[in-house]
């Protein structure tokens, strides 16, 4: 067993490390990407519209490089700077110039541009990229002076520069490069044309700048004149006017004083009926906001009082109807407990009586058994009753107040009966007989206690006449 736990553990052991140096191999090789380079991963990267694709290019980010099936290198974004000197560029007009000029370019960051720089410029050094950008450089530059004249390349600094732009970026994009900054200098030809352009124009402007100074002195001259003729005429004409309008002057500050005057009592005048109307209008709109005043606090009062009467009322109201509804909610629950108490009552009577009524029952039912016969057992029942029926009739008289009994007996009496003895006998008659009671109970007395007498009814005597 030990051999075999031993085996196992071994095993695991080994299978763990595999797993390690399997994710330690694939971590090693997760590759991010520089913000100043391209990652170019080549190999099994797929393939577009177009086919297998020979490359993938990330810029920033990471990506996984699956080692035996991909490879990577990186781009450099460093910015190439190449100095371009073109001499003896023959222009539009036959005429050959020298262009020094200086080109900035690098490694594009679009899609595009920088798939073509992944497989025209992978593995290559600065060195030989600038190279490849300084031939297309020169070809591009060329063909742009040769398109050009002189005086417009000479003249029009920005347009020459936007078709050497144009001309030299769309060549550098093939490649993965794009332009970045372009600097030309001084533009000079072999034959002095850009010379004598210069020349022309310099003595061109000397000329018009002398033309210009000897108008501006002749009109100086002629201005000074006229100026000092129009200063006399002006100081008389201004001395004759000075004088005339002084006089208005005057006149007008007079007219103007009384004016004045006037219109200061006018404005006064005016200013003091304002002043008391004003004051008068005052006086009135404030009686007005204290009477509006009084009103709404009058009716705020009102709306007050209204207010407290009515959630008074309401309050009341409530405590009624609570009150009502307690009183109610009392009275249904006394009704229902006198209803309830009234109920258990009845029902425990009614389950009394049953109870009495079957234990009678269960009585006569062992009576009759006993007996044999029902009749029987009712002559014992009456039997077993009848001291109570004899008190009955007993009770019957037994309050019978009698404070006075006078006996005339002469001790004779018809029938061997005294008057007492009759008297007596008369007064137990009063009372109905056993048999009656028997009757009563829709029972028959039975014979051992007597029988009622018959008495015959009188036979009527019939006389013949």
């Amino acid at each position: 067993m030990s051999f075999e736990n031993s085996s196992g553990l071994i095993f695991v052991s080994l299978a763990v490390l595999f797993v390690f140096v399997i994710i330690v191999a694939l971590l090693s090789r997760y590759k991010k990407c520089p913000s100043d380079k391209i990652l170019v991963k080549y190999g099994m990267v797929g393939s577009n519209d177009q086919g297998i694709k020979s490359a993938k290019c990330i810029h920033g980010g990471a990506t996984l490089v699956w080692p035996v099936f991909q490879a990577y290198e990186y781009l450099d974004l460093t910015p190439i700077s190449i100095e371009v000197n073109l001499q003896n560029a023959l222009s539009k007009q036959n005429i050959r110039i020298d262009v020094p000029s200086r080109f900035t370019v690098g490694i594009s960051t679009e899609a595009e541009v920088m798939q073509n720089a992944a497989e025209r410029l992978l593995g290559l050094k600065l060195v030989e990229i600038q190279e490849l950008a300084k031939d297309i450089i020169f070809g591009q530059l060329r063909l742009v002076v040769a398109t050009m004249d002189i005086e417009e390349i000479n003249t029009d600094r920005d347009k020459f520069l936007e078709e050497v732009t144009r001309n030299v970026e769309s060549e550098l994009k093939k490649i993965g490069l794009r332009l970045i900054n372009v600097n030309i200098t001084d533009i000079s030809d072999e034959s002095g044309y850009i010379d004598a352009l210069g020349k022309e124009a310099a003595s061109k402007a000397v000329n018009d700048a002398k033309i210009s100074v000897a108008q501006k002195t002749r009109d100086g001259s002629i201005g000074e004149s006229q100026a000092v003729m129009d200063q006399r005429v002006k100081v008389a004409e201004a001395n004759a006017t000075a004088v005339d309008g002084e006089n208005q002057s005057r006149i007008k500050i007079a007219e103007s004083d009384a004016e004045r005057r006037e219109m200061e009592a006018i404005a006064t005048k005016r200013a003091v009926a304002a002043e008391k109307i004003q004051q008068a209008k005052a006086l009135e709109e404030s009686y007005i906001a204290e009477k509006a005043a009084e009103i709404a606090r009058a009716e705020l009062e009102k709306a007050t009082r209204e207010a407290d009467q009515l959630v008074q009322a309401h309050i009341d109201k409530q405590m009624a109807e609570i009150s009502a509804e307690a009183d109610a909610e009392r009275i249904r629950r006394q009704a229902r407990g006198e209803a309830d108490a009234i109920y258990l009552k009845l029902e425990a009577e009614a389950r009394g009586i049953n109870e009495m009524l079957m234990k009678q029952a269960e009585g006569f039912k062992a009576i009759v058994e006993a007996t044999g016969s029902s009749n029987a057992a009712m002559q014992l029942m009456i039997v077993d009753k009848l001291p109570e029926l004899i008190s009955t009739q007993v009770e019957a008289i037994k309050n019978i107040k009698i404070d006075k009994v006078t006996v005339w007996d002469n001790l004779g009496g018809e029938d061997g009966k005294t008057n007492t003895a009759k008297f007596l006998s008369g007064m137990m008659q009063s009372v109905p007989p056993l048999n009656e009671l028997f009757n009563l109970a829709g029972l028959d007395m039975p014979n051992y206690l007597g029988k009622e007498k018959i008495i015959d009814p009188p036979v009527e005597t019939i006389t013949k006449e």
